[in-house]
């Protein structure tokens, strides 16, 4: 299949290698990107005094905060593989992944986490506020720690936006509801009844609406190798 991955440049990256792996060709148009925030690092205030554990929603999350701190002491709660595979390889000592979504994270932390504890929320500037809201229900303290902001692309990359246009793909992948919005306003005008929506959700899947697909799936749990396996 030759499908075209709208996820930001380096999650992007591992997606197309782990798709020629499975014989499949992939073009990157990422329709979202990280801008990591400047800033002092974290311990150099009392930001991590009392903190239990780090609630990580995504593998930026984790990229953010370890150009933020130097420890690798703290425990990472990720909500699923690829998050808590980044903090694996960033030198974390400590990772759990709940295998989910935010509200599958919750739900673990609770069973984690000593009750009552502070956790630091990793996270971009325009977050929703869901996950603290779930645990502060069951007596955690959240706080967020706001370490990077998610800009939107203005446009498809030239190479993809001719091959939609000249029909030279079977497939697209979306990772959020976010990038299938873009999606539907930059591929205004441009051929997708003959394509294949991927999406890791079905809000995902609902937010391609009023554009037309061959066909939409969605993944059975919220993860790239979900993703992957919709490939099949």
């Amino acid at each position: 299949m030759r499908i075209l991955v709208t996820r930001p440049q380096a999650d992007g990256a591992e997606t197309a290698r782990l798709l020629s792996a499975r014989h499949h060709q992939a073009l990157l148009a990422p329709l979202l990107e990280p801008r990591f925030l400047e800033g002092p690092l974290l311990e150099a205030g009392p930001v991590l005094d009392d903190v239990a554990a780090i609630l990580a929603t995504s593998a930026n999350g984790i990229r953010a905060l370890s150009r933020r701190t130097a420890r690798r002491d703290l425990a990472i709660y990720a909500v699923g593989p690829q998050t808590a595979e980044e903090a694996r390889r960033a030198g974390f000592l400590s990772v759990r992944s709940a295998d989910g979504d935010a509200q599958a994270l919750a739900a673990a932390t609770a069973g984690w986490a000593p009750p009552g504890a502070v956790l630091l929320h990793a996270c971009a500037e325009d977050a929703p506020g869901t996950l603290a809201e779930q645990l502060g229900k069951t007596g955690f303290v959240v706080r967020r720690c706001a370490l990077y902001r998610i800009e939107a692309a203005q446009g498809l990359p030239p190479e993809s936006h001719a091959a939609l246009r000249d029909r030279r793909l079977d497939a697209v992948m979306f990772f959020s509801p976010r990038t299938a919005a873009i999606f539907v306003r930059l591929a205004e005008g441009l051929p997708t009844e003959g394509l294949t929506a991927l999406c890791i959700s079905r809000a995902t899947a609902q937010a391609l609406a009023p554009r037309a697909f061959a066909h939409i799936k969605v993944a059975a749990r919220p993860n790239q190798d979900e993703m992957l396996a919709l490939t099949e």
